[in-house]
């Protein structure tokens, strides 16, 4: 065909969103202990960073399904760069004013570019090509933001946790001037990482505004019964109860890892950050390993091997101690990969016109990632024990394995579109 070229072009424009999207969620950890620090946070306080990203997936899931059936996939892309793009240089005058609620209303920016692009892209680099190549190209895609998670920890404890931080004793003890030119410092030094990712959002976005691309519209009369009609099939509702508490388990695992290295583990902060590095590392691995091994044994009994691993080692998280309990968090990191995309392709198997419908509601369920993290820091400040915090976790992962139960006869052959999402 003669549009192959081009075709080959847009989808490496659309894998690159893979990438930066992955990149921007995996700073999180980095952000969460280093703002924490600078603000003299609590632990619920600094898990507000995690709130503020993933509730903007449960506000824009509908307009963002609005924006591709109005305008299509192309302009759709563009409106989320562009509002990735605002969010990270909103991020300036944050650090200028020295405003927690600001850098909060900075992240819900970028996050509600982030929805827009994660509803676009998926089905995008479906279309983009051969039907019967697009579960390749989508494993391929997403293998890059398994990339970004292992890389985003490693770049942001070089850029943002350059330094050790003071100690709340030590910030106490400062005069009240040395303590916020001290606070200053610290929320400056995460203006140039998101400076310079907003100036390549924004070359990214021109790049897209220039590029002719299939501008594919949905031509099919779905969605007439109502929104949320697909909830009457049974696997959309468990799937939408499943991914709510697996996104929280996930962002529970990633985004206070730094802070758990140094809070339980005893490791400085900038080791920390290659610590979280590594979890994204076997992140990425688990997702590859996962799919291999789905060759042979049925997604659903994967699922649940998957989630019984994980349950004893969030126990383990929880009552053990030194350096292995962080090695315990990095193998979680390692068998929960299959877990989103697994839910994710059981909650929309053969329900026909309703599919689009029940995707939307289980980007929504997204939104577990503002709830629940936050949960963790309330139990961690209560009990004045961070580990006491991670049975949040585990009664997420406790939900997975009952999904998993909920699906087991599930043969290898009706799974076989896992590998597409």
């Amino acid at each position: 065909m003669t549009n192959k070229k081009s075709y080959t072009f847009a989808l490496i424009l659309v894998t690159s969103l893979f990438f930066f999207w992955g990149f921007i969620h995996n700073l999180d950890p980095i952000l969460i202990p280093h703002l924490r620090n600078a603000f003299s946070l609590s632990h619920f306080q600094a898990s507000l960073v995690d709130s503020a990203v993933f509730i903007a997936y449960f506000v824009m899931a509908i307009p963002a399904g609005i924006i591709m059936k109005r305008y299509g996939y192309k302009a759709g892309i563009l409106i989320g760069l562009l509002f990735f793009a605002l969010g990270c240089f909103l991020f300036v005058p944050a650090a200028n004013t020295i405003s927690y609620a600001f850098f909060l209303g900075a992240l819900f920016v970028v996050a509600c570019g982030l929805t827009i692009l994660e509803t676009a892209a998926n089905p995008y680099v479906a279309i983009l090509g051969d039907p019967a190549t697009s579960a390749q190209r989508l494993n391929f895609a997403q293998s890059f933001n398994g990339l970004a998670a292992f890389l985003a920890p490693i770049f942001g404890g070089k850029f943002i946790l350059s330094h050790e931080p003071k100690s709340q004793e030590e910030l106490a003890q400062m005069a009240e001037q040395a303590k916020l030119a001290y606070i200053q410092s610290e929320t400056a030094s995460v203006k140039m990482p998101y400076l310079v990712l907003g100036v390549l959002i924004l070359l990214i976005a021109a790049l897209f505004f220039f590029t002719k691309l299939p501008d594919i519209k949905d031509d099919e009369e779905e969605g007439k019964a109502g929104f949320f009609h697909a909830l009457r099939h049974k696997n959309v509702r468990w799937a939408v109860i499943a991914q709510f508490f697996y996104v929280g388990a996930q962002v529970c695992i990633l985004s206070f890892l730094v802070l758990y290295a140094t809070e339980v583990a005893g490791i400085s902060g900038k080791d920390g950050a290659d610590y979280a590095g590594f979890a994204g590392l076997a992140f990425m691995l688990g997702r590859f390993i996962g799919t291999f091994f789905m060759r042979f044994v049925s997604a659903s009994k994967l699922l649940i091997i998957y989630s019984f691993v994980t349950i004893a080692l969030s126990l383990f998280v929880i009552f053990g101690t030194g350096v292995q309990t962080l090695y315990a968090l990095i193998g979680i990191a390692f068998f929960m990969s299959i877990m989103f995309p697994t839910i994710f392709a059981f909650g929309v198997q053969g329900i026909g016109a309703d599919t689009k419908s029940a995707s939307s509601l289980i980007v929504m369920s997204i939104v577990g990632g503002a709830l629940l993290p936050p949960l963790l820091g309330l139990i961690s400040d209560t009990t004045g024990h961070f580990q006491y915090g991670y049975f949040v976790p585990l009664v997420c992962f406790i939900v997975v394995l009952a999904f998993a139960f909920q699906n087991r006869n599930v043969s290898i052959a009706e799974t076989e579109n896992l590998k597409s999402h």
